[in-house]
């Protein structure tokens, strides 16, 4: 069996549930299910039945309903401080990594940067300005380099949404594996609302198994 220890899952309105999440975050998910995907127990939700699955451990599920990678959220508001990237670096800077050992962190994003039309930038590597945070692409790029500089002994796990802008889709690609995070691209999952329905959520739950153990 496949175990992924200890872990960590950074992510978006796809990984919310109400109760699982850290107190004043969003969630998109929850037992009163408003938008009739079927999803009324966290046991249906795709990384519970991944850790169940592996016999796994969840510390926290860091997810924020709307949040996007980088900066820039819907209607250009500024989503710097419910980004994925402050989210992780406010984790670092509050000493959760050293007082936690992350086995295994699940990194689940992009959806929002793609939909809110958040400016695109160019995919960067190196020498980021707070202002090329504001762009999807450099965002993109900063967040895994960070992730992988500040987890070297973690085992990073990027899982791809599908019917992403290809630009989007390719950075969330290159920049995993150019830092040394695994990819794991989705296909085909069940959706009402443009969210993972109760069979797409174990659609989800099934490709990132059959990913984890071709790896």
């Amino acid at each position: 069996m496949i175990q992924l220890g200890n872990t960590l899952v950074l992510g978006d309105s796809y990984s919310t549930f109400k109760g699982y999440v850290p107190e004043g975050f969003v969630c998109y998910y929850s037992p009163e299910d408003p938008e009739h995907s079927g999803v009324t127990r966290v046991e249906q939700t795709w990384w519970h039945q991944l850790l169940a699955a592996t016999d796994s451990v969840l510390l926290q599920n860091n997810s924020y309903s709307g949040s996007t990678i980088g900066f820039t959220g819907y209607n250009g508001d500024d989503f710097k401080n419910i980004s994925f990237i402050r989210r992780f670096e406010t984790l670092y800077e509050q000493g959760y990594f050293e007082e936690n050992r992350v086995d295994t962190l699940l990194v689940f994003g992009g959806t929002n940067d793609d939909w809110s039309g958040a400016p695109e930038g160019a995919l960067m590597h190196e020498g980021w300005t707070e202002q090329d945070l504001y762009c999807a692409l450099p965002a993109i790029g900063y967040l895994f380099h960070r992730v992988c500089q500040l987890l070297p002994d973690t085992r990073v796990c990027t899982i791809i949404n599908t019917e992403m802008k290809p630009c989007i889709h390719e950075a969330l690609i290159e920049s995993s594996q150019r830092n040394g995070a695994e990819v794991i691209p989705l296909t085909q999952i069940d959706k009402v609302w443009g969210h993972p329905s109760d069979v797409g959520m174990t659609q989800i739950k099934d490709q990132i198994l059959a990913c984890l153990e071709q790896a």
